[in-house]
């Protein structure tokens, strides 16, 4: 039997994505998991940012972000980043991260997340209470650590990911 409630978000699980966005007086980054794959050709993906959020108006200024994908010895800091408003607090300093320049946009890379999506703003959209950002990938950056033989190796990364249904964060399991 299945039982059957209020419509909600019950697409699982999500990603963990830091976004890093340049600011006025100093970088910011937001933690979201409404994010997605959306085009191959060009590589474009959409991020789902509330107006109200700081990071928001940041990123309508920049034009653009970078995705950065943690991995679990990030978990503590992408919780914080998530948690707290940049508004308040300086989260590369508060998370121990180093903003590193992009090689394409003008917003910084996170340097101890393995990887990064430089993004360009090309249109927004609002569905609802978020404003979804669709942005193609100028540049794709990835540490050599987690990867074997040039091939991205998740055992190596070890990604975690989000269930808004619990409201928990889970590491991913191996290889079916």
């Amino acid at each position: 039997m299945k039982i059957e409630s209020k419509p909600t978000t019950g697409v699982i699980p999500c990603p963990v994505i830091l976004l890093s966005v340049e600011g006025g007086l100093k970088p910011n980054i937001i933690t979201l998991s409404w994010v997605a794959n959306v085009c191959s050709k060009p590589p474009s993906v959409a991020v789902g940012i509330r107006p109200e959020r700081y990071s928001y108006d940041l990123v309508k200024e920049a034009g653009n972000f970078v995705l950065n994908i943690p991995a679990e010895e990030q978990f503590e800091a992408a919780k914080l980043c998530g948690t707290k408003s940049g508004r308040d607090i300086d989260k590369f300093a508060e998370c121990g991260f180093h903003a590193v320049p992009s090689s394409k946009i003008s917003s910084p890379l996170i340097e101890e997340c393995p990887i990064n999506l430089e993004c360009e703003v090309r249109e927004v959209i609002s569905p609802g209470v978020h404003d979804l950002f669709i942005a193609e990938v100028v540049a794709f950056h990835m540490d050599e650590s987690v990867t074997e033989n040039g091939r991205f190796d998740p055992q190596k990364m070890k990604a975690f990911t989000y269930l808004p249904l619990a409201g928990q964060y889970w590491s991913l399991g191996e290889r079916m």
